[in-house]
């Protein structure tokens, strides 16, 4: 089947209160959706975010953020007050996200909720510990013990923790537990809040016809629950230190290369386990996504290891990752699994091995296609049906953007490619679009920004950059009946409809 999707992160729909979450606004995109004749909405990772708002450094791979609870349906709970929903300040700019005043402001009104969420569970005789032991799984449960942790050291991260509890012995552990018995419960009230919410939006999705595709980084964040919770599972040392990190060796785009940080798998153990983890990981994701967006896929075959304590990346190594047998187990324990594998940048043959060997369908960015130096294999007449064309992702400027930057060649190569030249400027991200659902791909996905002919201000991250980023929102209104009637009209030209 050929088919379609829009790319929007839940952050940026609009809502009341300072950033996108399961609202009704949610809801109505996905009608909106079915009216502009897709079957995919495309969001970003779901997980907490931290320092620098990225949702590629989230705290844990088995929990949700709890900015994207709808306050409007706690107030129907009557869990809230709308005094203390409108009186609180998420931030005034109903087009920007301001993460500072939503992580001030927004667990103080989440409290409130969950300190008579609590109370009514208890007039009733439920047993509220009981009732997260059966609804929670044990890595979420080990996420809200770990942040309950971590405010008590003040958000530290936990490699700056007293020895005992950064080392997990028993002892500690416990008395942690008791300490923090109410605030790991808080947490563990956020989890069970966004899994509600978050399980009737996509019922709502699915029973229209749209399906979620989700998106994981392949690494975890260093200062994460999964790293301090399971440090067996990484290339540690005795003392949970990492004794090297993620990154990318140096390249046209940087001589230093790219210092990410993250923890590394030791791969040895994982195979030892029979990929345990792992499969526990896909599980949650399969049960939160449709279809699941794994991203840097190469790393599965080879991963760049930098020693620990490098102020940059250029003495990493190349080392071999677990390769088909992780894919193959999860061929064992899933059957066909809906992944697709994000396979940019340089590619060995021992990638596009993997890549066909798993079957997985990988990925083809207009935005890559148009260098004048070379013939790019992002062209469309390069393409096979089994793959994923995208005009953009959330890492690439806006269609529009890009296009206002691009040299006289390279404007004249697409002028040329698309015989495009009486197109209006305002409206070239159009032509892109015509491209990308005109190819043989099976899936287009189209970032709404482009849709909107939105220009760089429309930007969802700029990598390698700190601050600004992650903030874009969407105006209510601005995805028009006259756009979506468009999108549709188009799709349905393209046989996508």
């Amino acid at each position: 089947m050929r088919e379609c999707g829009i790319l929007l992160p839940i952050a940026s729909l609009p809502s009341k209160y300072g950033i996108g979450a399961f609202s009704k606004e949610a809801y109505e995109f996905v009608d909106q959706l079915k009216e502009a004749g897709q079957d995919y909405w495309q969001i970003l990772p779901l997980g907490p975010t931290g320092y620098g708002d990225s949702p590629y450094q989230s705290f844990s791979a088995f929990a949700g953020n709890p900015y994207f609870i709808d306050l409007e349906q706690l107030k129907k709970e009557k869990l809230l007050t709308n005094k203390e929903c409108q009186s609180a300040d998420f931030g005034q700019d109903e087009t920007c996200i301001d993460y500072g005043k939503l992580y001030e402001n927004r667990f103080d009104v989440l409290r409130k909720a969950f300190a008579r969420w609590k109370d009514r569970m208890e007039q009733e005789g439920a047993d509220v510990a009981r009732l997260f032991e059966e609804e929670l799984i044990q890595e979420t449960r080990d996420y809200c013990f770990y942040a309950a942790v971590k405010r008590h050291f003040q958000e530290k991260s936990w490699v700056k923790w007293d020895r005992d509890i950064r080392l997990r012995e028993t002892e500690a552990l416990k008395e942690y537990s008791r300490i923090l018995a109410d605030e790991i419960q808080f947490y563990e009230f956020q989890q069970l809040m966004f899994l509600t919410q978050w399980r009737k939006l996509k019922q709502y999705a699915n029973e229209k016809g749209i399906r979620f595709i989700g998106d994981i980084p392949i690494y975890v964040a260093f200062d994460s629950a999964d790293s301090w919770s399971r440090p067996e599972l990484f290339q540690f040392d005795e003392e949970n230190r990492p004794k090297a990190v993620a990154g990318c060796p140096p390249d046209a785009f940087s001589a230093t290369g790219q210092l990410w940080g993250n923890p590394l798998y030791d791969w040895e153990y994982h195979k030892k386990t029979g990929f345990q983890w792992w499969m526990r990981r896909m599980e949650y994701c399969f049960e939160l996504y449709d279809v699941v967006r794994i991203d840097h896929f190469r790393g599965f075959d080879e991963y760049y290891a930098i020693p620990a304590g490098a102020d940059t990346a250029i003495n990493g190594t190349w080392e071999k990752g677990p390769g088909a047998a992780l894919f193959q187990v999860m061929k064992e324990t899933f059957g066909k699994v809906p992944i697709i594998a994000e396979d940019l940048g340089f590619l060995t043959p021992t990638v596009y091995k993997l890549l066909e060997d798993t079957g997985f369908p990988g990925m083809k960015v207009l935005q890559f296609a148009f260098s004048t130096d070379e013939r790019s294999n992002y062209l469309p007449y390069f393409y096979e049906r089994n793959c994923v064309v995208y005009t953009g992702t959330h890492d690439n400027d806006t269609v529009q953007g890009w296009y206002e930057t691009m040299d006289k060649d390279q404007k004249r190569f697409t002028r040329d490619y698309m015989d495009n030249g009486s197109t209006p400027k305002n409206e070239v991200a159009w032509d892109f679009i015509r491209l990308a659902v005109s190819s043989v791909a099976d899936l287009a996905i189209v970032p709404l920004q482009d849709y909107l002919c939105i220009g760089k201000e429309g930007r969802i991250n700029t990598p390698s950059t700190l601050g600004g980023n992650w903030t874009w929102r969407l105006k209510k209104g601005e995805f028009t009946a006259k756009i979506r009637k468009r999108c549709r009209k188009l799709n349905a030209v393209y046989g996508r409809c």
